[in-house]
């Protein structure tokens, strides 16, 4: 999978009564593509993924693989805490057209042992044909996915090709980048820690702050990869308090409100997901209108 550069962890915009605004999300996934993004992840974290039923789970994925139209890669999140139904999901998002991946995350609520996650991660990948992106989030699953663990996985399974660190670590996405073979991909999966992720020889970003301004990130991150370190750096600083500013409640929240301020969606959500405290929606918004975010955008259509 030699796949370089920044793709957007796709947020899912839902109606008022609860369903999946298709349109919008094919707009949204649309507008990625025509700003410069480089691929897509349809169901990630980001994407409210845990309340979305396996019908809607699928009917997103096919949303932005048919607003993607092989422009760019379109990679499924395929995770869950149980083995045999990630292996399902994995099977199901394998078959269909269009998409290129299948990104797969760490095991939660269980908290497995550095073995548990390597027969579990092993299991997904010797089910499917195509790439496997593993994906290191122990903030949410409360399990670290550990280099040694990620280095028997690249031996046990060839088609696990790549990895999205969220650990936080960099020592420990240093020392899986000193020690992976030649190929083998190390993501940040932090938007704040993008640029130190390249630093130490990463290979790319799957970010949030794409959601908004999907044009800059990828500038930044292509610059990094040229070498062009103060482009990179005068991008990071001009947007740095909006990297931090998504993150100021429990993601996606903020991100959909400044999303809807920008026009691109109706702030909804599914329980337990709640709109964020007014003191933060003031916050995003001066935050928004500061870096000029909130000029009228186009109309949503498919």
């Amino acid at each position: 999978m030699e796949l370089r550069g920044c793709g957007t962890a796709l947020v899912t915009p839902f109606r008022a009564d609860g369903s999946i605004d298709e349109p919008a999300l094919f707009s949204l996934a649309r507008w990625q593509v025509e700003s410069g993004i480089d691929w897509l992840l349809a169901c990630g974290t980001t994407a409210e993924t845990p309340t979305l039923e396996e019908a809607e789970w699928l009917q997103v994925i096919r949303i932005v693989v048919e607003a993607a139209a092989g422009r760019v890669p379109v990679w499924a999140g395929c995770s869950h805490n149980s083995t045999r139904h990630a292996v399902a999901k994995a099977e199901a998002a394998a078959q269909v057209p269009g998409v290129t991946a299948i990104l797969t995350a760490n095991p939660w609520y269980n908290k497995p042992t550095q073995e548990g996650q390597f027969q579990h991660f092993r299991a997904i990948a010797q089910a499917v044909p195509l790439p496997v992106v593993l994906y290191n989030i122990p903030t949410r699953s409360v399990a670290n996915l550990e280099p040694a663990t990620i280095l028997r996985l690249i031996e046990a399974a060839p088609n696990i090709e790549a990895v999205k660190e969220s650990s936080g670590n960099i020592v420990q996405i240093a020392d899986l980048i000193t020690q992976a073979p030649p190929g083998f991909r190390v993501y940040s999966g932090d938007d704040l820690l993008a640029l130190a992720t390249l630093g130490v020889g990463g290979t790319g970003l799957v970010s949030v702050v794409s959601n908004l301004i999907p044009a800059e990130t990828s500038q930044m991150i292509r610059a990094a990869l040229h070498g062009d370190w103060p482009a990179a750096l005068r991008i990071q600083r001009k947007y740095f308090r909006l990297f931090q500013g998504i993150f100021k409640e429990t993601s996606p929240g903020p991100v959909k409100a400044i999303l809807t301020m920008m026009g691109r969606l109706g702030e909804n959500y599914r329980l337990p997901m709640v709109p964020v405290q007014p003191a933060t929606r003031a916050y995003l918004a001066q935050l928004a209108a500061d870096l000029g975010l909130l000029a009228p955008q186009t109309t949503r259509s498919r």
